[in-house]
């Protein structure tokens, strides 16, 4: 599959997924980018903002299997990877595989669960595969994650360590609609005359993992590639920061860039790319010094400064044909 044959599928995605989600267009490209990127979503959002929506709606639109957990505090690991259980009738234990055992899982409030049970997730997120009672079983590709939590309630939850954290490729929020695009979600409630709305299939998961394989066709130069490590080594430095991105966010921020000339309809990266996903791939990932709360600084905007500060490659110089020549 070539770059323009996903760049067409991609915007068909967006398209159907918009029948649904009204007037997040930008948000929903970030997602679907995290997901052709093959990596994992943290939706942090306001209740109400169409986050389990955007879930749901993208895992019909891809034709993927989908499997939704609700975390709450006495959520157990053998709830999410699942169990061995006895069969009285061929007299041996029976493996129940558990929700991880999907295509496209959602987490519904992940920060409800006790550590232990986020845990469980780990190994699926970053392996690809679950190790239940010694035996371990492989996921089947694609496996994606795309979990949620609520910024502002806090009582009753277990707040995320930045080791997990790190396995979410980007975070992300969809926010408020604009009040026309709200009059909008209105007017298609009236017209469906009922809740619930039915989306079409654009692509399979066949096709998807051939979206996922054609990104990796995309030029990155390497004047591109020291500018994603400068970024994120400035992180590192900053005097803002206790604790800055590894090379994880240095990937992170190659792949979505990767991403993004997709959706964009190019085959090479622009620094431009690397700048518009900074903040959602390395944002979560900064550990901020503890005075700062008092000044309000957030870590958006110390993705924000160092990319005032560290010097842009020139665009000209990024094309795949400039590069050959």
């Amino acid at each position: 599959m070539d770059i323009r044959r996903v760049h067409e599928l991609s915007h068909a995605i967006l398209d159907e997924v918009e029948r649904a989600i009204v007037g997040k267009r930008e948000a929903l490209s970030l997602v679907l980018g995290g997901l052709l990127a093959d990596g994992h979503v943290l939706l942090e959002d306001y209740p109400g903002l169409a986050k389990t929506l955007a879930a749901r709606s993208f895992a019909q639109v891809l034709q993927m299997r989908f499997a939704r957990i609700q975390f709450t505090p006495d959520l157990l690991p053998a709830d999410v990877t699942g169990s061995s259980i006895w069969n009285q009738r061929s007299g041996d234990f029976e493996f129940r595989p558990g929700p991880v055992f999907t295509n496209l899982l959602l987490a519904d409030e992940i920060n409800r669960a006790p550590p232990k049970t986020q845990a469980a997730l780990l190994e699926a997120m970053q392996e690809r595969q679950a190790t239940i009672e010694g035996e371990t079983r492989a996921l089947e590709p694609p496996f994606l994650v795309i979990a949620t939590q609520n910024p502002i309630e806090y009582e009753g939850t277990y707040p995320l360590p930045e080791a997990q954290l790190d396995r979410f490729l980007l975070r992300t929020a969809l926010g408020y609609p604009e009040r026309d695009d709200e009059v909008a979600i209105l007017d298609r409630r009236l017209e469906r005359r009922v809740d619930e709305i039915e989306l079409r299939p654009v692509v399979d998961r066949e096709i998807f993992l051939a979206m996922q394989r054609a990104v990796e066709d995309v030029h990155v130069d390497a004047s591109v590639r020291r500018y994603c490590v400068e970024v994120v080594a400035a992180t590192r430095e900053s005097p803002n920061v206790a604790v800055g991105a590894s090379p994880r966010g240095s990937l992170a921020l190659l792949k979505l860039a990767r991403c993004r000339a997709v959706l964009a309809g190019r085959d090479f990266v622009l620094p431009d790319d690397v700048k518009a996903i900074a903040a959602p791939a390395l944002a979560h990932r900064l550990v901020l010094r503890p005075e700062l709360w008092v000044q309000r600084i957030t870590a958006e905007d110390v993705v924000q400064d160092v990319l005032a500060h560290v010097p842009t490659p020139p665009a000209e110089d990024v094309h795949p044909t400039a590069a050959s020549t």
